[in-house]
């Protein structure tokens, strides 16, 4: 994906998820917290028919993706569909809001605690919320409430989208939810610090949108600016022209991990040398156990079977690497007969158990919150995954000369 310098990636924003009852109130609650028309509010239960993702500053939160799904509680083939749905976004979610509806009881339905179990499952803090104050009774949300501490265990925080009441309390207990170090990982780590020499080597071959830098080269660009690095960016064609220019060996080279093999073969040897692919399978991932994975590599043969999962979906490319670059060097290794399924977006299946590996993209399109999602399905199932670059440095012999960031 090509962006702008100035602008904040969805992938980095914070996922805030809004989930609940057909017609519980769901689109007007997200309209009134951003304080903007974002979703349609209509009485007609399932208005919204699939998740909306919409980007936004939301103060004091800042740069945010608010997420409103579609009701769950239509037991109609369309609504089954629907829910399918909204479980993708839940993975997604990064901090739920959890409408409650009451329905006049005050219950806490099966339901509603089947979503909660799920997102707690999944690591992600609730809020419940209860909407609707303005023409509740006091004693029902009260009662409410109650039933929610009991149950869950947790606090329930009454709002009106009409009136406004309650929606800084809510967005205040939304600060307190968020992790310690939320927003505070660095794509390059520590390999980097104050006014060290960075070279970047940027191909910009035919998957390189004209007159843009792609989003993995322009994040780290501009996170190595703000660590007052010194920053030099050639193509692969100018990188011994620009060694030889250089006072002194860069401290450390980042490269696209297509060109691994060459930069290796060509740097100097005091330069630490790491790849867009690998920061990012540190950032958005677990890089450890990509590392692990990519020791499966070994043991595949002619008949294994391997699965391709990029995150961007456009058009095949010629000399893409996911889907024409990295399988023609595993059958080069192991045989034509290997079998290589390949995925986008976020059409990654349930069901893995019929792979022997998992190869994952540099994911920058994706939130490190449904990354990690994929990754426990596959720790779950028993199937080894790792990662573009990762793969690329095992299969050219160099991933133990390859510098990696140290977990954050």
């Amino acid at each position: 994906m090509a962006v702008t310098l100035n602008e904040t990636p969805g992938s980095s924003r914070l996922h805030i998820g809004i989930f609940g009852k057909t017609n519980s109130g769901k689109s007007a609650l997200i309209n009134a917290f951003t304080g903007q028309e974002v979703s349609i509010v209509s009485n007609v239960a399932g208005t919204t028919t699939d998740p909306v993702y919409k980007a936004m500053e939301v103060h004091p939160l800042g740069p945010c993706i608010i997420i409103d799904t579609a009701g769950f509680g239509d037991e109609s083939e369309l609504g089954k569909s629907r829910m399918e749905k909204t479980r993708l976004a839940a993975e997604k979610t990064d901090i739920a809001l959890l409408l409650v509806a009451g329905n006049g009881d005050a219950a806490l339905d099966e339901e509603e605690m089947h979503w909660y179990r799920f997102l707690k499952e999944h690591g992600t803090p609730v809020l419940f919320v209860v909407g609707k104050t303005d023409i509740r009774p006091d004693a029902q949300v009260d009662k409410l409430a109650a039933t929610i501490r009991e149950k869950t265990g947790e606090e329930a925080f009454p709002v009106s989208a009409k009136t406004g009441e309650g929606m800084e309390a809510l967005k205040e207990a939304l600060i307190r939810k968020l992790p310690e170090n939320y927003g505070s990982r660095l794509i390059t780590g520590t390999l980097v610090n104050w006014e060290e020499l960075v070279l970047l080597v940027m191909p910009q071959d035919i998957q390189a949108p004209k007159g843009r830098l792609i989003l993995p080269q322009v994040q780290t660009l501009r996170e190595l600016l703000d660590k007052k690095c010194l920053v030099m960016s050639v193509t692969t064609d100018q990188l011994i022209p620009a060694l030889a220019v250089l006072k002194k060996a860069p401290k450390l080279i980042i490269t696209d991990s297509q060109v691994f093999g060459y930069v290796y073969e060509n740097k100097p040897a005091e330069s630490m040398l790491t790849s867009f692919s690998v920061l990012f399978a540190a950032y958005k991932g677990d890089l450890p156990y990509y590392v692990e994975g990519a020791g499966h590599i070994d043991a595949l043969n002619a008949h294994s079977r391997v699965l391709i999962a990029e995150c961007c979906t456009h058009a095949p490319l010629k000399e893409d690497i996911g889907r024409e670059k990295i399988p023609r060097m595993l059958r080069k290794r192991f045989g034509d007969s290997l079998a290589v399924d390949i995925v986008s977006g976020t059409d990654f299946p349930e069901d893995l158990s019929g792979y022997d590996l998992i190869i994952q993209c540099g994911a920058c399109m994706f939130n490190r919150k449904y990354v990690m999602s994929r990754i426990e399905r596959a720790r779950e199932q028993g199937v080894p995954m790792t990662n573009y670059g990762v793969t690329i440095a095992h299969l050219t012999g160099i991933l133990d000369k390859i510098s990696m960031p140290e977990a954050q």
